[in-house]
């Protein structure tokens, strides 16, 4: 973990409403000069706190409209080599390592129906998948992209 204090926390704060907000308009509110704002930016990306900045694309409005999240069981053994498949494939957004009952849990967003049973028939002939479980997202209630910090 990397120590933050109060002027770090404001500037990231800033920077997740707004990833394109000016330095000096970020200087100006903060009450420093913008030479500050751009060496606290270098470190905070330096150290890994910031790991860049990116433009929040609506899925829906570039046909990826479709959400699921697929379960994944493995075979031990296989299990390093799924998750390098699993990354892989374009579809795949999201993927988590996981304790439970599956071994990864996915996010795939897909155009369609017939996209979505593309990937699945990929998704389970990785060698070392043993089974999947599938849940299509019907709505997005919550989907947070910024970090309380």
């Amino acid at each position: 973990m990397v120590a933050l204090d109060e002027l770090d926390r404001k500037i990231l704060s800033i920077l997740q409403e707004n990833a394109r907000t000016p330095f000096s308009e970020i200087a100006r509110r903060l009450g420093v000069s913008e030479g500050t704002i751009h060496l606290r930016v270098r470190r905070l990306r330096e150290e890994g706190v910031i790991k860049g900045f990116y433009a929040h694309v609506s899925p829906e409005a570039v046909g990826k409209g479709l959400t699921a999240i697929i379960c994944i069981r493995a075979d031990p053994s296989k299990y390093a080599s799924v998750l390098e498949k699993l990354a892989s494939i374009n579809e795949v957004y999201e993927l988590y390592d996981v304790t439970g009952e599956f071994y990864a849990v996915s996010k795939i967003r897909t155009t369609d129906m017939s996209q979505l049973a593309r990937v699945l028939d990929q998704v389970g002939s990785i060698d070392g998948v043993v089974s999947t479980q599938t849940m299509i997202v019907l709505r997005t209630i919550k989907e947070k992209h910024s970090i309380d910090i």
